[in-house]
């Protein structure tokens, strides 16, 4: 595939997409979201309205329940989010958690999930991997599932997990096999999909984070979970996270450009209107190239995104494309939020402004769901052919 055959343009599905989703959130303005920002609570009005609406089934096959479309439609609806001045947060982790369950559930898991997450009677918000010791270092995890009959018995910790309270159900890396009794170290692991309502065993407390993205902690004590509850093969489940880790990152890379956008946007009206020493801040190069700059970066992003985007969804490898989308597109909000705040000058501090808060949000994607410099690292090995880094 080459760049020339992939479209640029969105076509009239897609700015009909675009269009709905837009509608919705000019109900919800910078006020809904400052207020839940100050009081750290979940937009449940936002996600409810956004999934009767269908827009977090989009992943879903029709004959689940779901629209059937693809990963570009499903970035284009979390790019409009933030772009509107919303936090796709809230909901984005429902988009590719589900990709674990389409790719390799069984058909039972799948008709008993997905057309009730499709209608909003089940919610997959809260996706369970890193831990306090491990962080990065996925094969090092902690937590075990150790099978007992029909059940499997779950202990051990988790650490920043979100949206676990406002979750029906969690996907859960755990080690069902020893690793000192494994071939490869990424062996032995393996994936659960389970329903946490009133579930004995398992401890959520609440972490208050620079960002309102309801984070926890997780503490697991004998946590019985039924055997059904396992996704795929045991023992598979690092190659089955590996698999979803692409669509990730091209939605993370999406959440980005629409923060990018929303800040360029409030640069460029602000930076027109403010008159100081006469004349518009904005004719000044100092103001001027910074959000200049960010705009170029953000077509960068756009493009990797899209590139990206359009190689998974042929079903062609796009390791490295899906990762460079998720750099470029951190780095171009990050660099776009502190144009947009330096032209504000104090005012960019004011919470009234919204630009802290987006700017607190976006600083986020430098450093999750995969830190950058590891992706730097994943670009000169797997990309370049250097020796690994790490």
């Amino acid at each position: 595939m080459t760049m020339a055959s992939i479209e640029l343009s969105l076509t009239e599905e897609q700015r009909a997409l675009r269009a709905g989703v837009l509608e919705i959130c000019k109900r919800y303005p910078a006020e809904y979201w400052r207020d839940l920002d100050t009081r750290r609570e979940y937009p449940e009005k936002f996600v409810t309205e956004l999934t009767q609406a269908g827009y977090l089934a989009v992943l879903i096959p029709q004959e689940y329940g779901g629209a059937g479309l693809g990963i570009r439609e499903a970035g284009l609806i979390l790019e409009t989010i933030n772009y509107s001045g919303g936090n796709a947060a809230a909901c984005h982790a429902q988009m590719y958690i589900m990709g674990t369950v389409l790719r390799h559930g069984s058909e039972e898991q799948k008709r008993r999930y997905l057309p009730k997450i499709a209608t909003g009677e089940l919610r997959l918000q809260a996706f369970g991997v890193t831990e306090p010791n491990s962080g990065s270092d996925t094969t090092k995890l902690q937590t075990t599932a150790v099978r007992k009959g029909d059940r499997y018995v779950v202990n051990g910790q988790k650490i920043f997990i979100s949206r676990v309270l406002q979750s029906d159900l969690m996907l859960l890396l755990a080690r069902t096999t020893p690793v000192d009794q494994v071939k490869r170290k990424t062996d032995g692991l393996s994936v659960f999909l389970f329903d946490i309502r009133k579930l004995k065993g398992l401890e959520v407390r609440p972490l208050r984070m620079m960002m309102n993205h309801s984070t926890n902690a997780l503490f697991f004590d004998n946590m019985e979970i039924p055997a059904e509850s396992l996704v795929g093969v045991e023992g598979r489940g690092f190659s089955y996270i590996l698999d979803g880790m692409n669509a990730e990152r091209i939605l993370v890379a999406s959440d980005s450009l629409g923060d990018t956008r929303w800040f360029i946007e409030k640069a460029v009206a602000y930076s027109n209107q403010r008159v100081i020493f006469g004349r518009p801040i904005g004719a000044n190069q100092g103001v001027q190239f910074a959000i200049a700059k960010a705009h170029v970066a953000l077509e960068a992003a756009r493009l990797m995104r899209d590139k990206a985007a359009a190689l998974f969804e042929a079903g062609e490898p796009c390791g490295g494309e899906a990762n460079m989308a998720k750099y470029l597109g951190a780095e171009a909000a990050w660099e776009a939020g502190n144009a947009c705040i330096d032209c504000h000058g104090g005012y960019g501090y004011a919470e009234e402004y919204d630009v802290e808060r987006k700017f607190r949000e976006c600083r986020l994607y430098k450093t999750a769901p995969i830190n950058n410099n590891l992706i730097l690292a994943y670009v000169g090995e797997h990309v370049l052919g250097m020796p690994r880094s790490y």
